[in-house]
């Protein structure tokens, strides 16, 4: 049972933008579909407008602001400014603090702005329709934002700015296409609902739906599906370990357009200093969640106990050791890699590093193995607990 919401006053900006406006554009796209239909022209305004304001979001007050995980130019800041103040979810500065905050407090439902733990509708919208507190009194966990001109500007300046992008963008486009009418609802209205809810997501079913292969320790999810609604920042789970990472799509393979354009903004020279979590690091939380899913997968299944079952309980548990002795290893070679003066000890140091990696992939593999043969135990004892 979720714990009650505590009383806040309505805030009504929030209500006429997340409630007032889905009515309008349930009942106005409907109308004028029927008795105009939209131009091609008007579905291209929405879809690439809906990028333009979800990577303002995603790039800009997400990774570059609210995380500081690379370093961007003035036009590029200035660019992404505008980007995000077309997605219309307040300031920068409130944004980032408020989004801060939850990183600290993830999951506390007295801390968390916007917690799981109080339900998937507070955590989606409902607490920006009160007056909660969202961020830090007097913004005191960003004094960097505080200190920043163009973030300032933004915040003093936030509602005419939102007016002055929406008519800089929308009418011009509108004219150029000839359908001012369609663009105005489709790129403007629904492309501002869409990337609404495609950011809230973040906040509520990647707190409920998919894998945590880097960390149980909270609530986050990594999720594919939603990786793609919402441009890379789907994988979740990622990025509460590791929130500083520019990339939240760490792997090759990932769907992560976010990263994407910032590594090619810093390739045009337009940002620097991306930051990356180290491949080891990486590596490091990925194996001790294995370890950690196959013990659970013992505790279950631990009272069936059978040769081949105890086997693969022992070779875990080998397994465990190495990775634990791979760590020491580890620990003992940054140690040495602080101290270290003389470019032999250096050389070493880049030969002991290929040799951990080879070592943890070999207790992968391993580990891997040894867990596939755990999961056809368990397959052949619920079979035969069936047949009795």
């Amino acid at each position: 049972m979720n714990p009650p919401l505590p009383q806040a006053p309505i805030n009504w900006i929030a209500i006429f933008a997340l409630v007032f406006l889905p009515i309008v554009a349930v009942i106005a796209v409907p109308l004028y579909a029927i008795n105009h239909d939209f131009s091609l022209s008007a579905w291209v305004s929405m879809i690439v407008l809906l990028g333009m304001s979800s990577l303002g979001i995603t790039a800009g007050y997400h990774r570059l602001w609210a995380h500081r995980a690379y370093e961007a130019t003035l036009p590029l800041k200035i660019i992404l400014m505008i980007m995000g103040t077309f997605a219309v979810q307040n300031s920068i500065l409130f944004w980032s603090s408020g989004h801060r905050t939850h990183h600290r407090h993830v999951d506390d439902v007295e801390k968390d702005p916007y917690s799981i733990n109080k339900g998937f509708w507070f955590a989606h919208m409902g607490w920006m329709l009160h007056d909660y507190p969202a961020a830090e009194p007097n913004f005191k966990n960003a004094p960097d934002l505080l200190n920043d001109k163009l973030v300032m500007f933004q915040h003093k300046y936030y509602v005419p700015l939102v007016i002055l992008v929406h008519t800089g963008i929308l009418l011009p486009i509108g004219w150029a296409v000839g359908d001012m009418w369609g663009v105005l609802l489709l790129g403007g209205l629904v492309r501002l609902i869409l990337s609404h809810h495609v950011t809230f997501f973040i906040n509520s079913l990647c707190h409920m739906w998919g894998k945590r292969p880097y960390t149980d320790e909270n609530t986050a999810r990594d999720n594919f599906l939603l990786a793609i609604a919402t441009w890379g920042e789907g994988y979740h789970n990622y990025h509460h370990i590791f929130q500083y990472d520019y990339r939240n799509g760490v792997k090759w393979w990932q769907y992560d357009p976010t990263k994407w354009l910032i590594w090619s903004c810093s390739k045009l020279g337009l940002a620097k200093n991306l930051r990356r979590i180290p491949s080891f690091n990486i590596k490091k939380a990925e194996l001790a969640m294995k370890f950690k899913y196959a013990e659970q997968d013992l505790a279950v299944y631990g009272h069936n106990v059978n040769e081949d079952m105890a086997n693969v309980k022992t070779r875990i548990a080998q397994e465990y050791e190495a990775f634990t002795h791979t760590l020491n290893d580890w620990a003992k070679l940054k140690e040495q890699e602080i101290q270290a003066k003389k470019a032999s000890v250096a050389e070493k140091i880049n030969q002991m590093d290929h040799k951990l990696k080879m070592d943890f992939q070999l207790v992968e593999q391993r580990l891997g193995h040894h867990r596939q043969t755990l999961k056809v135990l368990m397959r052949n004892i619920k079979k035969n607990t069936v047949s009795e």
